[in-house]
């Protein structure tokens, strides 16, 4: 029988379920209001370059207005009982779930990302953490923070353009579940996903104050972190703009939590299952066009099955379709916006320039959007920029190693330690080097695998201090002595010197 080559046809999810208005303002004390100076910008669709919304641009003001609003909030919110802390919690849970299309589709319209991730795993993991921390409210006295561990007060948090409302999800369900209010900027490219979360706060009939979302940009984010009546600051972003927030926060009581910058090492050893261990190559960069802070942008193959695994990866790559984010078949969307497009163009020229060698399978992008197509580079050494500093895009650096001891030592030549994979058949060899490896989260045989009661976080430049699981909990109470993260830090270096 003849093979048959099935043509795909488009399937575009309708966007008729996303009721957008034309403009939005600032939620600030269970409100929609302008900024104090009027100013607005607009949200354009990285897809299409078409504008979504005109929104508030909040000034100085309004950050003092949001933050008093959530100071006044939190006085009954922290006296009220976990129990019922929790049920305003399980109740937003259940809205997202029931909202999930209308939430999926807006994410892929302003952001640029593939319906099937924001249907198939974004908006699930948004709801299972808002499930898991409401579990937590009224049992907070068990998670070993002592017996009566008591809020902060006031939360400033500052989200990417990434995943909005995944990150807006890892910000706000610990910190309401330990009693803290919240003032939350999310990135001034992907606003929408937060305001009408705004909305589900007010469905879910959460007091006015508990939840304030400021739109805007860098110099609203930075008056948030320097606020004197802020006292526990949450970013999730680029290590530059993390260095800065630690700078202002030094000398302050102001607890901070920083979740930066990655340039994880996926290593493949020659007994690794191959088909296996390419699905998670492709998983570790393409998912989201890369734009992932863990994702797994250094490939470490060992020397034997360069080859082969490389024809493999070529193979699959050249199956990825590229295009409409709103299509049930794209695997990879559009870039979030002509700025991040240039940053990983010029890093991709400089890839070529300084003699690696590039490929990207034939690809068809559309005319009008920002696009950019998979690509990955062999004959890297760590020498060049690729290799180094990250891209955050669908890019790859193809990179060897001969032993276990260079796999390893290549791996933590970085300034950063977010995250690594390990592909072996090995169980022993798994645990060797993942013991070894600087790295807050280490996937074996699979890769960004989430999980709302593990925690996850970085060493080095990659940040500090954990979000999920029980851990995620303690960057939001008072009166812990020494925080999991410093003390995976002090026992990872111990371990890490006996290496």
């Amino acid at each position: 029988m003849p093979h048959q080559k099935f043509e795909y046809a488009p399937a575009p999810e309708s966007r008729a379920i996303v009721d957008l208005a034309p403009s939005y303002g600032l939620f600030i004390d269970g409100e929609f209001t302008e900024a104090a100076d009027g100013t607005v910008f607009k949200t354009v669709s990285p897809s299409s370059e078409e504008v979504l919304a005109e929104v508030a641009r909040a000034g100085e003001a309004d950050v003092d207005r949001a933050v008093k609003a959530a100071r006044r909030a939190f006085t009954s919110w922290s006296a009220l009982p976990g129990a019922e802390r929790g049920k305003y919690l399980f109740r937003i849970a259940r809205i997202l779930q029931e909202r999930a299309r209308e939430f999926a589709v807006l994410e892929s319209l302003d952001n640029g990302k593939p319906i099937r991730e924001t249907r198939d795993v974004d908006l699930p993991l948004v709801a299972a953490h808002f499930f898991y921390y409401a579990g937590w409210a009224d049992k907070l006295a068990y998670a070993g923070f002592g017996s009566d561990p008591k809020p902060l007060g006031v939360a400033g948090q500052i989200i990417p353009w990434n995943f909005p409302l995944l990150m807006l999800a890892w910000k706000i369900a610990p910190a309401l579940a330990a009693g803290n209010t919240v003032v939350l900027k999310p990135a001034e490219t992907t606003p929408l996903s937060a305001l009408f979360f705004a909305d589900v706060c007010r469905q879910a009939g959460l007091p006015r104050g508990v939840v304030n979302i400021l739109t805007g940009y860098g110099d609203a984010g930075a008056a948030l972190v320097a606020h004197e009546d802020v006292n526990k600051v949450a970013f999730t972003g680029s290590t530059e703009v993390g260095k800065a927030i630690a700078r202002t926060v030094a000398g302050t009581s102001k607890r901070v939590t920083l979740e930066l910058g990655g340039k994880a090492a996926n290593i493949v050893f020659d007994d690794a299952p191959i088909d296996q261990a390419v699905e998670g190559i492709v998983d570790g960069i393409f998912f989201n066009q890369g734009h992932v802070c863990c994702a797994g942008s250094r490939l470490l193959v060992q020397e034997s099955v360069q080859e082969e695994v490389l024809d493999a990866l070529k193979r699959r790559m050249g199956t990825l379709r590229v295009g409409d984010p709103l299509d049930k078949n794209t695997d990879i969307g559009a870039i979030n916006s002509a700025e991040q497009l240039a940053r990983i163009t010029s890093l991709a020229e400089a890839g070529e320039a300084e003699g690696a060698e590039r490929w990207a399978p034939a690809c068809e992008l559309p005319d009008a959007g920002y696009w950019f197509a998979p690509t990955l580079f062999t004959g890297v050494t760590q020498a060049h920029r690729i290799a180094r500093e990250e891209i955050f895009g669908p890019v790859l650096s193809v990179l060897t190693f001969r032993t276990p001891a260079e796999a390893v030592e290549k791996a933590n030549n970085t300034p950063y330690g977010l995250s690594a994979g390990v592909w072996t058949e090995k169980g022993s060899r798994i645990l060797s080097i993942a013991s070894k490896l600087r790295a807050g989260v280490v996937w074996a045989n699979t890769f960004n695998k989430f999980d709302p009661t593990s925690p996850f976080g970085g060493y080095k430049e990659s940040g500090h201090g954990r979000e999920g699981g029980r851990h995620g909990l303690e960057a939001y109470l008072a009166g812990a002595a020494e925080t999991s993260n410093e003390r995976s830090e002090r026992e990872g270096e111990r371990d890490h010197e006996g290496v």
